[in-house]
């Protein structure tokens, strides 16, 4: 937390001892050009990474590590939140020159999917919140209309999810089939 003079930032997470402990860590091991290894938990599972860190990332709400992964032979971007049972080793590494493309952390969402919807209005102040008021257009019958990408389609559920029965899914269509499949599998166990 900071605090200069008439503004007080805060950038804490739920995890603010674990991640306050995790940075320090990776800072050490950055300035000590000594490898790191983790638990890493991500959509496909969890594995087990050794990486060498280059520069530790607050972007998109989130605290993430760029560091070469050993397996994949690549920089890889990994979010701390995800990282558990981290251990500075005292193995060292002779620092690579990170590509410039590596840093143009725009690039690791693609946006592929584009999605439609129709918000109702109580919904509003959060697509404000999250992508400006100028994401949508008000309709005459008072819905919302909007239209963006997203990178995933777990991340798109997961985030169309959080609406309940705000939102109606226009397309694309395998999405509006795949929320119909988890509606009724949230159903059965009720």
């Amino acid at each position: 937390m900071s605090n200069s003079g008439n503004i007080l930032i805060d950038l804490s997470s739920h995890y603010k001892e674990s991640l306050t402990q995790k940075i320090e860590c990776i800072k050490t091991a950055i300035n000590e050009q000594s490898l790191i290894s983790f638990q890493y938990f991500y959509n496909k599972g969890e594995v087990d990474k050794i990486i060498e860190p280059y520069l530790l990332v607050f972007r998109w709400s989130s605290w993430y590590v760029l560091g070469y992964c050993l397996e994949r032979e690549d920089f890889r971007l990994f979010k701390l939140n995800r990282l558990w049972s981290l251990i500075c080793n005292k193995e060292y590494f002779d620092k690579r020159r990170v590509p410039e493309e590596k840093i143009e952390f725009d690039r690791y969402f693609s946006n592929e999917i584009k999605l439609t919807a129709l918000f109702d209005v109580k919904v509003k102040y959060r697509l404000i919140e999250e992508y400006g008021i100028d994401s949508f257009t008000n309709l005459e019958n008072g819905k919302l209309m909007f239209e963006i990408g997203f990178e995933s389609s777990e991340n798109l559920l997961s985030w169309v999810l959080s609406f309940g029965d705000s939102i109606e899914v226009i397309k694309p269509k395998e999405v509006c089939l795949e929320l119909k499949r988890q509606a009724e599998n949230i159903l059965n166990k009720y």
